[in-house]
C-alpha cells in the first residue's frame, strides 16, 4: 500500500521497535488524528488537561514553562520524528504546567486518550511501543537533569549542538539560551568562543 509522506514518516518510527502487519498499520492510522499549527500558536497552554499525544510530520515547536518572574525555560524542542505532549497530564487528565508553541508551521498526529486506549484493545503489541517510547523519554530527562548540574553552559551549549544538528539551524538564540538555562547575552558570548575553537 502506498501512504501519505506523514503516515510513512510515523510508521517508519514504530518499525523500529515493533513490526506491524498490513492491518495493523492502516489500523493504527485510522485511530489518528491531523493537527495543523501555525508558527507562533500555541497548541497546548499550562492549565489545559493533555487530551493527546503528537507526533511531528513537519515543522518545529517549543516545550516550555514559565517561571514566578514569567520567564520561559525551555525544555525540549520538537521537529519532524519527535513525539511531545505532556504524559503526566495525557496519563492523569490533571492540568499541564508546560506550554507547547510552534516555532515553525507544523503538522502533527496525535493519539487521543480514548484511541490510546483503544488501540491498546485491539493491538496489545503497541504496549511494548509506547513503553519503549517513556522510557527513552525518562531516560532522556535524567540525562538532561544531569546535565544541568554537572556540566558547564558552554558544555551545555556543545552537547546539545553535538546531539541535534538538525535543530540548532531553526531555532533563535533566545530560545536556545533559554534551553540551555542562560541569558541571551551570555548565549550570544558562548557561541562566539565555541565557533572561534
Amino acid at each position: 500500500m502506498i501512504y501519505k509522506e506523514s503516515h510513512t514518516l510515523i510508521l517508519n518510527n514504530i518499525a523500529r521497535f515493533i513490526d506491524l502487519t498490513e492491518l495493523e498499520k492502516q489500523k493504527y492510522l485510522s485511530l489518528l488524528t491531523e493537527i495543523e499549527v501555525k508558527k507562533k500558536e500555541f497548541l497546548m497552554q499550562a492549565g489545559d488537561i493533555t487530551t493527546y499525544e503528537y507526533f511531528i510530520t513537519k515543522g518545529c515547536l517549543k516545550v516550555y514553562t514559565l517561571d514566578e518572574d514569567g520567564v520561559p525555560h525551555i525544555s525540549m524542542f520538537a521537529i519532524e520524528d519527535f513525539w511531545t505532549g505532556d504524559m503526566a497530564s495525557f496519563m492523569t487528565k490533571e492540568p499541564t504546567r508546560y506550554f507547547i508553541k510552534a516555532t515553525e508551521h507544523s503538522e502533527l498526529l496525535g493519539i487521543s486518550k480514548a484511541n490510546y486506549e483503544l488501540l491498546f484493545q485491539e493491538i496489545p503489541k503497541f504496549e511494548k511501543f509506547y513503553r519503549i517510547l517513556y522510557q527513552r523519554s525518562l531516560v532522556s530527562y535524567i540525562r538532561r537533569s544531569n546535565h544541568g548540574i554537572s556540566l558547564t553552559a558552554e558544555e551545555r551549549y556543545i552537547e546539545f549542538k553535538k546531539k541535534y544538528p538538525q535543530i540548532i539551524n531553526r531555532i533563535t538564540q533566545k530560545d536556545l539560551a533559554a534551553y540551555i538555562g542562560i541569558t541571551p547575552e551570555f548565549m550570544s558570548k558562548i557561541i562566539s568562543k565555541v565557533n572561534r575553537m
